[in-house]
């Protein structure tokens, strides 16, 4: 039989055992609620159409310093495919979005020249404050205010590896893409559980879009050759854009009534922006937007909203947002644009215009009349639950 001394020791041995293994359980149970309660990256798409503000709205989002931000990043898919058509091109594009959501840039290896590499090989790069600031440079302070030519003067030598290294240290990444045709080719990204995605849709008034795109024809020529396809060679030029212009009313209609038949978890994480609306209440709708995707508009971005939507001038770079009154450009089809161009666009997107809310203009006297209002409000209530 043991002694006294000896079960006491068994004992104590025991009780030992059981405080071990009640601490080892414990530490892992709390490594798992640690994992369970660390944030999990927002994944913002803003999706729209050239020359309909979207590099703009990327700018309200890519100068918040909780984003990371790259400007149509698929554009070096449609620049190595340009005999294909978006259609087509649709998965690559899909593929090459989630990758760059999850900070995976290995995805340009198939779309950069071969050889060292640069972050600025990426299109339009400087647009992104955050390949501006620390991790990726560090010439500026990660939280101020950064124009992009002074970025791109100071910054364009740093290697590539520093895009995926900045990209993991945000909270959220924003991409704005101009390329997808239909909503049902972001479904898989929609449902994918390692992607936390929400859908910024922004569109414009269709006579803006043809008036602000002739402005800024020559950029776009190789994209209006892939929308249009195989029939651009045998459409008259001054009939071109027109076609162009049916093919994204068409897209555009498309993605807003597709928004709409999601089921309500995935329909919340779509919010429809109107570019007029934007540029009539930019505080308001910066707002509303920041607050969709879970960002604290801080004082210092409000200050620069609204000095950026009341500067100077209209823009005629495709890629570029400065400073000027955006209240006009929204405006400035009515004094530019011909009567009997702006009456055959409306007969090609009229569903659309019908749609979201832009009215028709019945003659040129009634385009001219700036004091007529042709913007409709809007009823949505999905989003005024979201913001309730």
């Amino acid at each position: 039989m043991p002694t006294k001394k000896t079960s006491l020791l068994l004992l104590l041995v025991f009780q030992t055992a059981l405080l071990a293994l009640f601490f080892h359980l414990s530490g892992h149970h709390l490594s798992i609620l640690s994992r369970r309660e660390e944030p999990k990256p927002v994944h913002v798409l803003v999706l729209s159409s050239w020359r309909s503000g979207s590099s703009f709205v990327g700018q309200l989002f890519g100068q918040h310093p909780d984003v990371f931000y790259l400007m149509e990043p698929a554009w070096h898919v449609w620049m190595s495919f340009t005999q294909s058509t978006p259609s087509k091109l649709h998965m690559a594009v899909r593929d090459l979005v989630r990758a760059v959501f999850q900070c995976d840039m290995s995805v340009f290896d198939a779309y950069l020249l071969p050889g060292p590499r640069k972050q600025s090989s990426l299109f339009v790069w400087e647009t992104s404050r955050a390949l501006c600031s620390p991790p990726a440079c560090s010439m500026f302070p990660r939280d101020k205010i950064i124009p992009p030519a002074h970025c791109k003067a100071l910054c364009h030598r740093e290697p590539f590896e520093v895009v995926e290294e900045a990209c993991r240290s945000y909270s959220h990444v924003v991409l704005k893409e101009v390329r997808f045709f239909n909503l049902q080719a972001l479904y898989p990204l929609l449902k994918d559980p390692s992607l936390n995605l929400h859908i910024v849709h922004l569109v414009r008034d269709p006579r803006a879009v043809l008036r602000s795109r002739e402005r800024t024809s020559g950029d776009l020529v190789v994209d209006s050759r892939m929308v249009v396809g195989q029939l651009w060679d045998h459409i008259k030029e001054e009939d071109r854009a027109f076609h162009v212009m049916r093919a994204i009313c068409e897209s555009q209609r498309e993605i807003y009534e597709a928004a709409q038949l999601l089921p309500e978890a995935l329909r919340r994480r779509y919010l429809l922006v109107r570019y007029e609306d934007l540029v009539r209440r930019p505080l308001t709708q910066t707002s509303q937007m920041y607050d969709f995707v879970g960002l604290k508009f801080l004082p210092r971005l409000q200050t620069w909203v609204q000095n950026i939507t009341q500067g100077k001038g209209l823009g005629n770079h495709a890629f570029r947002t400065n400073a000027r009154n955006a209240l006009n450009v929204s405006q400035a089809w009515r004094w530019s644009l011909p009567y009997t161009k702006v009456a055959r666009l409306q007969k090609i997107c009229a569903a659309l215009m019908n749609l979201l809310g832009y009215r028709q203009v019945l003659s040129e006297q009634e385009q001219r009349n700036l004091s007529l209002d042709l913007l409709s409000p809007l009823d949505l209530p999905e989003q005024n639950d979201r913001q309730g």
